[in-house]
């Protein structure tokens, strides 16, 4: 039986402008880059603002115009832990459809988890394994030198992420189990509840269930990661805000099941169909 998760809020007659103008920022950041590479946060944010955007308008994700937005985002977050990881000579990126040289920068606080877990997700819905490989073996002594303010879960998160997919499976059972506890709302500090419980927790019971095998599970708790992300996203404060209109990590972890020949029995413009499929793998070099 497929369940149905409907959307918050719905399509203005201004969505298709606001989606371009966020498109073209993106780019004229992008093509900036490499004359100003100190630019790379407010681009980080451009190209996730524009994937953002675009999805108001193409919910499916069946738009080239799309797909290119959310490549430009796995390849600009790839990128950001690419320079801050080295700390000279310079580092060649592929950024929308061209390879870039950017100089090393070290250690920034924008090299912290929670925007570890943005590119990771990003690279994981691309299908880019030569990216994913390559954040995954980005030190946890380059998160922690961030000097991010965020709660120690993240850092067992991520060690997670990375011991699964480089294949060190006593190491993500050990995190995993980490994670879960320092998880609990009792034991997190830093995160507002809300985010913590509605957001940021159910990508990891997500991964859980997708370890285990356990299909049923998996569908049960992809549902409830969706109505979770709503109630989130509809609150009042956050309404008209395009972030929300995807779920991020939770299509992350679909794609993960997907791939795994997993039967995903959910329908939501949450989860882009043609995105979760892979519909446009190959459309162009990534």
């Amino acid at each position: 039986m497929t369940a149905t998760v409907d959307r918050h809020g719905a399509a203005g007659p201004d969505d298709e402008a606001y989606a371009a103008r966020m498109t073209t920022t993106a780019i004229e950041g992008i093509e900036s880059l490499e004359d100003s590479p100190g630019m790379l946060d407010a681009l980080w944010n451009s190209v996730r603002l524009s994937v953002a955007a675009r999805s108001a308008v193409d919910p499916d994700g069946a738009g080239i115009n799309t797909w290119e937005a959310v490549v430009n985002a796995a390849q600009v977050g790839s990128a950001l832990f690419q320079v801050t990881g080295a700390t000279e000579g310079t580092v060649e990126c592929r950024i929308h459809h061209e390879i870039r040289r950017l100089p090393a920068i070290g250690p920034k606080q924008i090299a912290n988890c929670p925007n570890w877990l943005d590119a990771f997700w990003f690279a994981v819905i691309c299908r880019d394994q030569k990216r994913m490989t390559s954040l995954c073996e980005v030190p946890m002594e380059t998160l922690r030198a961030s000097g991010a303010m965020h709660d120690e879960y993240l850092y067992h998160w991520v060690a997670t992420l990375q011991a699964y997919w480089t294949h060190r499976q006593a190491d993500m059972v050990e995190e995993l189990t980490l994670a879960f506890k320092q998880s609990h709302p009792d034991v997190a500090r830093i995160a507002p509840r809300d985010w913590l419980q509605q957001i940021s927790y159910p990508p990891i019971n997500l991964f859980y269930c997708f370890v285990k095998q356990d299909h049923d599970g998996f569908n049960a708790a992809l549902v409830e990661a969706l109505e979770m992300h709503k109630t989130y996203w509809s609150q009042e404060e956050r309404d008209f805000d395009v972030s929300g209109l995807w779920a991020i990590g939770p299509l992350a972890m679909a794609c993960f099941a997907y791939d795994g020949e997993f039967p995903i029995n959910v329908v939501s413009e949450y989860l882009p169909s043609q995105l979760l499929n892979r519909a446009w793998l190959g459309e162009f070099p990534t």
